[in-house]
């Protein structure tokens, strides 16, 4: 399904597939030769979401840009099965595995992966080839590779970038969690409530 967001609709290279059960919404570029398939979501939140050439976009993943960080991916990338990538931009050649996760903000370079269940947290820049190993979290610029037990070391290269709900939905740092939660989820509510008043199926 393809949706008109914002009143931009995706634009889908002619030499590339989307399943009949993926679905494109707002501003997404699909270069050619790439492969969306059933399930996937990828949505233009407020930001332009683009995808290179000969990529492939696997099963219930989904994909996002928002308006403080569009998503970018690179040519050759594979991002698997039940994949979370959101306002990051990926290089070339990059693989995604199943339930990996990308954060806002975050980079990851050239052939670089991030394996099962792993992560790359919000404003992380992983360097070209580095493997994140199977569950563990990448934090930080230069990325710093954590199992996921190293709970207190992942903390504090959150709090390097600011912390989650501040840097990704502009909470006051200084405020506790409570007041973070109430601020995020006011102002996310309200942005996902105006902007898709107006969407509509366009195919």
């Amino acid at each position: 399904m393809e949706i008109r967001h914002r009143d931009s609709g995706p634009s889908v290279d002619p030499d590339a597939y989307v399943a009949s059960t993926a679905v494109l919404s707002g501003e997404v570029r699909i270069g050619p030769g790439s492969c969306v398939l059933h399930g996937a979501v990828i949505s233009a939140d407020g930001g332009p979401v683009e995808i290179g050439a000969n990529c492939v976009i696997m099963e219930h993943a989904v994909l996002r840009a928002t308006p403080r960080h569009q998503l970018t991916i690179g040519d050759h990338v594979l991002a698997g099965p039940h994949s979370y990538l959101t306002g990051c931009t990926i290089g070339d050649e990059v693989f995604v595995a199943t339930g990996a996760m990308v954060f806002n903000g975050a980079r990851m370079g050239r052939a670089s992966s991030v394996a099962l269940c792993g992560a790359v947290h919000i404003g992380c820049v992983v360097p070209p080839q580095t493997r994140i190993p199977i569950g563990w979290v990448a934090v930080g610029d230069p990325a710093r590779l954590y199992p996921p037990g190293e709970a207190e070391s992942i903390r504090a290269g959150l709090d390097e970038a600011g912390g989650f709900l501040p840097f990704v939905f502009g909470a006051d740092p200084e405020a506790d969690r409570s007041q973070q939660m109430r601020t995020a989820l006011r102002r996310y509510t309200s942005f996902l409530s105006r902007s898709h008043q107006g969407d509509e199926p366009i195919g």
